[in-house]
């Protein structure tokens, strides 16, 4: 896809890998719709990118139906939806309340579904048209203390690939990049820092990088950084292993 004169939609965009989607979709000439609940963040991203701000809590039910409807507004389409908008949360099971569960399920799986399902049908009718996901590592290799969020993400995956097969020959394209540890505020928002020495937390900037990237050149799947699609396969090939070695090296609670 060339992105020159392409409208993309940018949730979560006001600061970590959002923003950086943003200025490196702009820098390629598309125009940004850049969405968040901050509206002096979201502006200051915008006046950046030279892109439009369109607020919202994609936690509320009904909110992004909302969004896309306003996102379209804007410019009467649109090209490219990245769906990054996502909140963690860190901490064992039995502690996270319903209304903690209810608003990780909705801002990290239904909001991004609810996204495409309102906003793929215009792009099927153009035959152009990019959507965008953002998983995470977690989604692949369970993570301790963040099982609604790998959850979420694990069937964001699933999603991505069943929806891609469903988009053949249809000229939208599907792309899911999953990010490892990623140098933002995530952590510190979700209960608890990131306090491990290895991985070591990789720039927003690569990410959007690599996200950019992978929309141009209609790339199934990107992971950032790349030597993580090992885990994954090590689950997969020896799931025994994986989970002792899991066990012994993985974050704890």
């Amino acid at each position: 896809m060339r992105l020159d004169g392409k409208v993309a939609l940018v949730t979560g965009g006001s600061a970590g890998i959002g923003a950086a989607v943003a200025d490196h979709l702009a820098a390629a000439g598309a125009h940004v719709v850049v969405h968040g609940r901050d509206e002096e963040r979201c502006a200051a991203v915008a006046r950046r990118a030279g892109g439009t701000v369109v607020l919202g809590d994609l936690a509320t039910p009904g909110a992004a139906a909302v969004l896309a409807d306003a996102a379209l507004a804007v410019h009467g389409r649109i090209d490219v939806l990245v769906a990054n908008a996502g909140v963690g949360w860190s901490g064992p099971f039995r502690d996270l309340r319903a209304d903690e569960l209810d608003r990780l399920v909705t801002l990290d799986l239904l909001a991004p579904l609810h996204l495409v399902r309102c906003l793929l049908p215009p792009m099927l009718d153009r035959r152009d048209g990019h959507l965008a996901l953002v998983g995470s590592v977690a989604g692949r290799t369970a993570v301790a203390g963040e099982a609604v969020y790998a959850a979420t993400k694990a069937a964001l995956d699933i999603f991505a690939e069943s929806l891609r097969l469903e988009l053949r020959d249809t000229g939208v394209s599907m792309s899911l990049t999953v990010p490892g540890v990623v140098d933002t505020g995530f952590f510190a928002a979700r209960g608890r820092p990131y306090d491990r020495k290895r991985p070591k937390p990789v720039p927003a900037a690569v990410v959007a990088r690599a996200l950019v990237d992978g929309i141009a050149n209609d790339r199934a799947e990107t992971w950032v950084p790349s030597w993580l699609r090992v885990a994954p396969a090590v689950r997969a090939l020896a799931p025994g292993l994986y989970r002792r070695l899991s066990a012994r090296f993985g974050e704890r609670v």
